[in-house]
Order: structure tokens, then C-alpha cells, then sequence
């Protein structure tokens, strides 16, 4: 058996180079075996975290009996979801479509044209079996039929999936179904208008939503709604009144209930993918980069915003966990922690009363108990519970101690497995996050692991404008940059452009901020050239890029941002540095999806509504220059703390500065002074914080 995966950068399919199954990694030489065979192909698609495509690998891809049943009927594809999205989208799309769900793992059959004709996800073994031999019988009996309707689904989706058409087909759920027919809705009216009319509606409709006793948004299962409250704390600035106390009250509360709950790590920081409850109580213990990157800077604009102790707690928890836990020796951010260690789901992770006592001793384990709500009864399966801390104790110290103790214990269990290919679009999430958590709570370290992240994917991941997707142990992968790797990526190293933090702190800009500036303009003039659809809209993969059924093009937000939208926060911030109107221009052209999500699913438009939010707030554009003095270092920290959603702020001696908002901007009368611009024309400059602190408070 050829042995074909063991080359792989993605630990999902060297997990499966040893399964007796003969697979194929996706290619154009395992879609010419099977037409030579004249047999259907297989496409698997999971990642490596995910619980039920390891058990369905144990029951069915690593037994002897099912895997000979799989090699003689079909060729057999293995594909790593986060590494190659764009096959995951065609074919998810197709799944939905067909079954009215979607999930991992994937399951799909098609012709060896690539065409799908049957889809589902998990099944258990003995099913599957029976299954592969139907779709052989079906396959060699009546393969003219077979092709045939496979090829008219195919055509049914590229259609109905194409930029402009009204999006996925009916199954695929509201987000997609909303994703893309947009661009010519509210087009009477003017840009602004229309923007604010959807933000005010998506916060209308998530009101509805909204599970007031529990925080978050609908029922179970709940998943972290990070952009959605990045949204809702975004507006809750730029209007007044009930309408903004209600929508920082959404968030509030469910930052707060995520919080207390067990979908955080109450240990060591971190949040699960999702919790199965609507409480928030027993989460779906895998790790996710994107989740975490993408929280952390929202609990850190919590904090902003309110002062909260709790939020400001979680935001450098989280940043804690990511550089303890997901950093790779390259300097990169593993994708993901597993679900399973041990041998089952959450296993490193719950406690007994029992468990407590062994680690704590008598008296510490029982206050642990009560104060994490770890029972005999349990919240989780065999009498286990999940840590939650629905209050802060007054002890502070004792709750340091019984954490610490529980920490050392649970250090010697059994760790669950970590995915560690890097991710280009994540990555650019995690630098955003400490950049803007470095300078928020005063944290270089958060910078430092900032900047060496962004220096592994200028010197591994990027060659000539192109970004590769993933990498391992410092190689790249042959899987190209989807448009959501060139949005994230490039909005992650402006944010690390501006991350000149207070004095004492992380200093003045720091060295190569023009250089990120530089790169992201690239990738950004990629995304323009090679990803634009004609139409102010975005194609998931470049115009170069291999072709599927169809080219995917999904504005709508998934668990991260859509390609769509974060190109568009990425133009809108290069614009305001930079005084580039045609980004700007470019930003509000990608943002057209968001006034249809708006009305019928805002949960998937929640990135756009941030983006719409910091359209409309100008973006502010704040320079600060002049020398490096103590009163520049309250300047720029007023201006991290006022400054309105979505705005830019760059910092500099005002002398030859390559940051184009800097230029032209220098001291006044020998001192340091902040200029505030809206749309590229700025104010008088100020040199007192108080004068900052109204100039910013001015309507735009």
C-alpha cells in the first residue's frame, strides 16, 4: 500500500498514515486512479480536533475489515479541513444541501470528475460498511444515472453559489443562504446610510435573540459569539440611550456568563469551541486558535469600555494560555488542542469531589468543590463535573492557592493532543489580539510573541505578495492563502503596526512597523487583483487557484471571519494609515452582504457589523508625535482608552516618519501633540490629555 500521507504538513492526515485504508491526499493523480478504475471516490474531510472524526478513524478507518472493503469500491481522499477550506466550503455546501445538516467529519462521494452524489457525516461502522458496498452496487450497475444527477448537483451549486446569486442552497442555513445577494440592497440610499440602518437592525434582531438569563444568543448548543459581541460593544459607543445600554448589556452578560462557565478554562485560561448546554456549563472541550484570539481581544475591549475586572482578568488569561499552550518553537500559534486525551472527551479537564480532596487535601478540596460546583452527581458523564466560578470569592488568595494546587495536579494527567500546523489566517487573529492586549494592559511580552509571529509568516508563509495557508516545523504547505488568510493576516499586522505601547511599556513604535504596514498593503493588492469578483464582492480563492466545482464566495462570518469581511476591516484601517481612498472605497464595497445579513441572520455578519460600526465612526485616525517625553506616553494611553470603534492610532517622533498618517505631523512648540482625523482631514492638533479626551468625545 502506497504510503502517501507520511509527507504531510497536517498532523490530521499523518493521524492517518498508518490506517490500512489506501488514502490519497487531494490531487489531481488520486481523481486519474479512480477514472481508471472506473470507481467513485471517497472524500473524508475532518481536522484534529475533532472528537467524532476520531471515532469514526477508530471504528472504521483503522479496522482491517472495513478498510479492504473501502480499497476495493473507491479511492480514498483524506483532507484536513483548516488546511484546505476552500474543499471543506464546496463540498460542506453540497452536504448541507443535500441533508440539511453539515458537520465533521465529512463524508462525501463522487465521481471521479469530482462531482458529489452522496453525501453525510459521522457514521457508525457497521452502516458505513453497508453503505460503501450500496454505493458500489449503485456505482457499477447504473453509473450513467449516477454521473448524471451528480453533474447536475454540481451545476445546481455553482450557480446558486456564485457572488450575487442569494448564496448557498436551501439547507446550507440562514448564514449562507443570506451570504452574498446584497450588494443592491438599500442602493438609493447612500453608503452610510445604509450601514447604519443594518447595524441598527442586526442589534434590533439580536435583542430578540438574545437569552437574557443566560447570556448568548437561541439555545443549545451555544457557541462563543465573539464578532457579534465585538458588534455590540462597537455600538453601544456611537449611539445613546436605551439603545446603547441594551446592546452593552447583551454583552456584558454573556462575556460575563462564558466567563463564570465551563466553556472557560477556570485553570488556565482558554475557551472551549462550544458548550453543548445553553448555560454555558459542559463545553465541547477542544481549543481552538481562532476562538481564543478572537475573545481575548473582545473581553480586552470589554474592559476598555467598562473597566471590568473580570473582562481584563480573562483577556490576559487567554493571551497567557495561547503563548504557554498553542506557541510553536518557529514562533507561530498551533491550531488547536484536541477534544480527547486519555482516551475520551474532556478528560483532562473535569473533576470529582474525590479527584479534589486527593489534590487539595480535605479542607481546601471541599471549598474547591463548592466554589467550583464539582458535585457527586456531576455535570458531566461518570459523576465528573465541569470547574465553573459563578462568583468570586472573597478570598483572593485562597482562590490563587486552590487554582495553583489544581494546576500541579492536573499537570500530571494525561494532555490532550495539539494540532500544531499554523494557520495563516489565525495567526493574524492572534497577533491582532496581543497587540492590542500588549498595549491595553501594559504587556510586551504579548508584542514580543506578536511580532515573532508575524516574522514566521513574512519568512515562511509569504513569497512574492502569495501567502501559503498552513505550515509545520517552519515548512510551508502546498495548500494556497484563501481570501480570509490575506484579510487576517493583513489586519493583523497593521494592528501590530500600531502597537507602539505607553513608554516604560512596550516603547515607541516598534522597529519594522512600516515593514507590516508594507506587507499588509501587499497582501491586500492580492486580494484586490486576484480575489475580486467585479462586483465590490470577494471569491473565497484566488483567480490562479485550483479549480473545483465551483469557486466558493461565502461572505458570511463561520466560527471566524468570513474572507469577505475581514479583507474589508484590513482595507478600512489601511485607508486610515495610509490616506488611501481607494481601500476605503474598496472597504464599503466589501461591506455590501451586511445590510441583508443584518435583517435575516446578524449571527453571521458579525465581523462586517464591527467593520460597518468603525465606517461610520469615520474610522478615527489618531497621530501622535513628537519626542518621547511622559506626557507623549498619556497621550497615547488616552487614546487607546477613548479613542471611538475601529480606529487607528500611530505613534511616532514626527520626524521622517514612513507611517503616511505621521507625515507632516510633528511636535508643537518642541512637545509632543495628537492630531485627530476623520476621513483624512484632521483637527488642530492638541497637546494636553484633556484636550485629547474632548477632541475625541466631538461627534465626527
Amino acid at each position: 500500500m502506497a504510503d502517501r500521507l507520511r509527507g504531510a504538513t497536517s498532523p490530521y492526515l499523518l493521524q492517518h498514515a498508518d490506517n490500512p485504508v489506501d488514502w490519497w491526499p487531494w490531487s489531481d493523480e488520486a481523481f486519474a486512479a479512480a477514472a481508471e478504475r472506473g470507481v467513485p471516490v471517497l472524500l473524508s474531510v475532518g481536522y484534529s480536533a475533532c472528537h467524532w472524526c476520531h471515532v469514526m478513524a477508530h471504528e472504521s478507518f483503522e479496522n482491517e475489515q472495513t478498510a479492504a472493503i473501502m480499497n476495493e469500491h473507491l479511492v480514498c481522499i483524506k483532507v484536513d479541513r483548516e488546511e484546505r477550506p476552500d474543499v471543506d466550503s464546496v463540498y460542506m455546501t453540497a452536504t448541507q444541501a443535500m441533508t440539511g445538516q453539515g458537520g465533521w467529519p465529512m463524508t462525501v462521494f463522487m465521481t471521479p470528475d469530482r462531482d458529489p452524489f452522496f453525501c453525510g457525516t459521522y457514521f457508525p461502522r457497521a452502516q458505513f460498511e453497508h453503505l460503501v458496498l450500496a454505493v458500489a452496487r449503485a456505482w457499477h450497475e447504473d453509473r450513467a444515472r449516477v454521473s448524471a444527477q451528480a453533474g447536475q448537483i454540481a451545476a445546481a451549486l455553482a450557480e446558486r453559489t456564485s457572488p450575487g446569486s442569494g448564496g448557498p442552497a436551501a439547507g446550507a442555513g440562514a448564514a449562507g443562504a443570506a451570504a452574498a445577494g446584497a450588494a443592491g440592497a438599500g442602493a438609493a440610499t447612500d453608503p452610510a446610510s445604509r450601514l447604519s440602518a443594518a447595524c441598527d437592525s442586526a442589534a434590533t434582531t439580536l435583542a430578540r435573540e438574545f437569552d437574557a438569563s443566560r447570556g448568548g444568543f437561541g439555545g443549545a448548543p451555544k457557541f462563543p459569539p465573539s464578532m457579534v459581541l465585538e458588534f455590540l460593544l462597537r455600538h453601544s459607543e456611537r449611539v445613546t440611550g436605551p439603545a446603547a445600554q441594551q446592546a452593552l448589556a447583551m454583552a456584558e452578560v454573556t462575556a460575563g456568563a462564558m466567563a463564570r462557565g465551563g466553556i472557560y478554562d477556570q485553570l488556565a485560561g482558554g475557551f472551549a469551541r462550544y458548550s453543548v448546554d445553553a448555560g454555558w456549563v459542559v463545553p465541547h472541550f477542544e481549543k481552538m486558535l481562532y476562538d481564543n484570539a478572537l475573545l481575548a481581544r473582545v473581553y480586552a475591549h470589554l474592559w476598555r469600555r467598562t473597566g471590568s475586572a473580570l473582562a481584563r482578568r480573562v483577556a490576559e488569561e487567554t493571551c497567557d494560555w495561547l503563548m504557554a499552550e498553542l506557541r510553536t518553537p518557529e514562533g507561530g500559534f498551533a491550531a488547536a488542542l484536541d477534544a480527547d486525551s486519555d482516551g475520551s472527551e474532556g478528560a483532562f479537564y473535569v473533576w470529582t469531589p474525590a479527584e479534589l480532596t486527593a489534590a487539595l487535601g480535605a479542607d481546601d478540596g471541599g471549598y474547591a468543590a463548592g466554589l467550583f460546583g464539582v458535585t457527586e452527581a456531576g455535570t458531566f458523564e461518570h459523576g465528573a463535573s465541569v470547574l465553573q466560578l459563578r462568583v468570586d470569592p472573597a478570598d483572593s488568595a485562597r482562590l490563587a492557592r486552590v487554582r495553583a494546587g489544581l494546576r500541579m495536579a492536573r499537570a500530571e494527567r494525561i494532555r490532550p493532543g495539539r494540532d500544531d500546523k499554523v494557520v495563516a489566517a489565525w495567526n493574524g487573529l492572534a497577533i491582532a489580539a496581543l497587540a492590542d492586549c500588549g498595549l491595553l494592559f501594559n504587556r510586551p511580552d504579548f508584542i514580543a510573541a506578536a511580532t515573532a509571529a508575524a516574522q514566521l509568516l513574512i519568512t515562511v508563509h509569504l513569497s512574492a505578495g502569495r501567502i501559503a495557508r498552513t505550515s509545520r516545523d517552519g515548512r510551508a504547505s502546498t495548500a494556497p492563502g484563501v481570501l480570509e488568510d490575506y484579510g487576517c493576516v493583513a489586519a493583523g499586522l497593521i494592528a501590530l503596526a500600531g502597537a507602539a505601547g505607553p513608554e516604560g511599556a512596550a516603547g515607541p513604535a516598534a522597529p519594522g512597523a512600516a515593514r507590516w504596514l508594507a506587507v499588509a498593503g501587499q497582501l491586500l493588492d492580492t486580494a484586490l487583483t486576484r480575489f475580486s469578483a467585479g462586483t465590490g464582492g470577494f471569491y473565497d480563492t484566488a483567480d490562479d487557484s485550483e479549480q473545483l466545482i465551483y469557486r466558493p464566495a461565502e461572505a458570511a462570518d463561520g466560527p471566524s471571519p468570513s474572507g469577505t469581511f475581514a479583507v474589508a476591516d484590513a482595507l478600512l484601517s489601511f485607508s486610515a494609515l495610509t490616506g488611501s481612498s481607494r481601500h476605503r472605497d474598496a472597504a464599503i464595497a466589501a461591506l455590501a452582504p451586511v445590510a441583508d445579513l443584518a435583517s435575516r441572520f446578524p449571527r453571521a455578519a458579525g465581523s462586517g457589523l464591527a467593520t460597518a460600526e468603525a465606517v461610520l465612526s469615520g474610522p478615527v485616525e489618531i497621530a501622535i508625535a513628537g519626542p518621547l517625553t511622559a506626557r507623549r506616553a498619556e497621550l497615547h494611553r488616552v487614546a487607546l482608552m477613548k479613542a471611538p470603534p475601529g480606529a487607528v492610532i500611530a505613534v511616532g517622533d514626527g520626524v521622517g516618519e514612513p507611517i503616511p498618517l505621521l507625515a507632516g505631523k510633528g511636535a508643537v512648540d518642541g512637545g509632543p501633540a495628537a492630531y485627530v482625523c476623520r476621513n483624512f482631514s484632521c483637527q488642530a492638533p492638541v497637546t494636553e490629555p484633556e484636550q485629547l479626551r474632548a477632541a475625541l468625545s466631538l461627534p465626527g
